[in-house]
């Protein structure tokens, strides 16, 4: 648009502008933001065509200092009739100069890195080749059956910010020329379990070699570490007091003649057996067969149950924990690994008692001749709260106390947490004992029993910290345990469990004891097979709604509902 004139050549437009506003300083031009270099180079020399004047010829317009951009196709430009101080253009600052001599940029400890994590990446994910061998560098190494729990826990940890040589406890150090030919094809092997002992063994100029730790991680068959490599079947045998398996003939006879044993319950996993004065508890292990419908334990499984239950035999008073003493959980007598088929004895048994109550486990001929079994040798408890009747209202508050203490006291030695305290897993007797004595952090307490013993068993789901390892079970991997129908007072409280854990089930969670001494109120409450008042009803009530204040079963001994049963003194 160009600016129009008379016939004297005079501005049209500039003496409209002066007419409209003679003292006005300020224009707003309407127009479309096109840079000039005309307009630059106007800027440059700070000249205003003249005061009170702007020109609308092309390449002759003012820049204007601050600028207002709206989406649409108009700008809409402010400014005084100043000269704009001119913008520094910037430059672009040269590359520097890289000095002769000096050395390419490090990267082998990324690309070390990153050849570590792609390595075991492959074992996990790549096919897996007929020979089953690594190749490392130039040497062969056969692989064993089992990858390691360590190397497991960084393969399903990649994520994580954790190396696998942090995982290892070692320096961080590095791998060269690892080429594998063997990976596994779904999942690594839960278990590749080469002896820790041996990387300590290590000379330290060995050890600034990862790639050779792992190399004696038991890897080559011709190593003499081969012979070192952890096994789980025989470090349960060596726990067990066992060279190799026995038979059932053996182990039950040593307790009771093989005609006299019979049956007194079951569960998903194994039988329950009465030999004499003991209890037999039968688990398979290790076989490919499906056990009632279920996937058999490992060995490693069942060697994490057996290093529980033996630690809670601790709990009965020895110099280990003086500090914390409680008689409530079953003890343990003996442990053996057994192998073979039932025993005749066992099988007739197992029959006389599916008559009588219909088993809904599998006949034990199904097994394999080969099949491995775990015997737990226990103390006779008496009968499970399911199917025992208690006389009167004291006996229930006898039952609370002596869970709540035995709880309270485990709690407090190993962090001890049981998991699935239903009424199957509490036995009771009459045997005559007015009182029980227990130590809680150093405190000798007296409960009154009212003649009534309890004993708690089966630690399949438990957690505990021994000092040396937890021990415990992901219940996060077996979903269906938190599936059962809505209102079962046992399948609720499996619930409740998962939601104080977050199913993060290594933790200690000592509310999750709570969880089931409310589940045995209810249990208490629904049962109607002993003397009671409303007034006792009401009590139980008041007490299972004060435990949800408490964090703990070592919280709830205090509560008043144990107020007149529990003496506690120094010891």
């Amino acid at each position: 648009m160009s600016s129009r004139t008379g016939e004297n050549g005079v501005d049209l437009w500039s003496q409209i502008i002066a007419t409209e506003s003679d003292d006005q300083e300020t224009a707003i031009v309407y127009r479309r933001k096109t840079p000039q270099k005309e307009s630059q180079q106007t800027e440059k020399h700070g000249s205003c065509i003249q005061k009170n004047r702007v020109s609308l010829a092309p390449g002759k317009r003012v820049s204007w200092n601050r600028s207002l951009f709206t989406r649409g196709r108009t700008s809409i430009a402010v400014a005084a009739c100043v000269p704009e101080k001119e913008k520094p253009i910037r430059k672009n600052k040269p590359p520097l100069a890289r000095a002769k001599g000096v050395p390419p940029q490090n990267y082998e400890k990324e690309h070390a890195y990153f050849q570590e994590v792609d390595a075991f990446e492959l074992l996990e994910e790549s096919p897996s080749p007929q020979n089953k061998t690594w190749v490392m560098g130039t040497k062969n190494c056969v692989l064993p059956s089992h990858i390691s729990t360590v190397l497991k826990k960084w393969l399903h940890n990649r994520t994580g910010t954790a190396s696998l040589s942090k995982i290892l406890e070692t320096p961080e150090l590095s791998v060269h020329n690892v080429v594998l030919d063997f990976c596994s094809q779904n999942k690594c092997s839960s278990s590749f379990i080469g002896s820790t002992n041996r990387i300590e063994e290590i000379g330290e100029k060995d050890s600034q070699d990862l790639g050779f730790k792992i190399r004696n991680l038991s890897l080559s068959s011709q190593d003499s570490a081969l012979d070192e490599q952890w096994d789980p079947l025989l470090e349960l045998l060596k726990v067990c007091g066992q060279s190799s398996p026995s038979t059932f003939s053996d182990v039950i006879s040593e307790y009771c003649d093989l005609q006299s044993i019979a049956k007194v319950g079951e569960g998903t996993y194994g039988e329950v057996f009465i030999a004499g004065g003991t209890v037999c508890k039968v688990v398979p292990f290790n076989g490919d067969l499906l056990v009632n419908g279920e996937i058999q334990k490992k060995a490693e499984e069942l060697l994490e149950e057996v290093m529980l239950s033996l630690t809670l035999n601790e709990l009965r008073g020895n110099n280990t924990h003086i500090h914390n003493v409680c008689p409530t959980f079953i003890q343990t007598l003996s442990l053996r690994v057994c192998d073979g088929a039932y025993d005749d004895a066992m099988i007739r048994a197992w029959e006389e008692w599916d008559k009588k109550h219909f088993s809904e486990n599998d006949h034990p001929t199904e097994f394999a001749e080969k099949q491995r079994f775990v015997v737990f040798v226990q103390e006779h408890g008496g009968q499970d709260l399911e199917s025992f009747v208690l006389l009167n209202f004291n006996e229930a508050r006898s039952l609370l106390v002596q869970v709540t203490m035995a709880l309270a006291v485990a709690e407090a030695a190993f962090e001890f947490e049981h998991r699935d305290l239903h009424w199957g897993n509490i036995l009771l007797s009459r045997k005559g004992s007015e009182t029980l004595q227990f130590i809680l952090d150093g405190k000798k307490m007296i409960v009154k029993t009212y003649r009534l013993v309890a004993s708690i068993i089966d630690f399949t789901l438990s957690r505990i910290n021994t000092g040396e390892s937890i021990l415990f079970l992901d219940l996060s991997l077996d979903p269906g345990l938190f599936e059962g129908p809505k209102g079962d007072k046992q399948s609720e409280t499996y619930r409740k469990m998962k939601q104080v854990t977050e199913d993060c089930w290594e933790g200690s969670f000592p509310k999750t004891n709570v969880l089931w001494l409310q589940y045995l109120v209810d249990i208490l409450l629904q049962k109607k097979d002993y003397d009671r008042t409303s007034r006792d009803e009401r009590e139980l009530r008041s007490f299972k709604k004060r435990l949800n204040g408490y964090k703990s079963a070592k919280e709830s001994v205090v509560d008043p509902f144990f107020s007149d049963l529990i003496a506690a003194s120094d010891v």
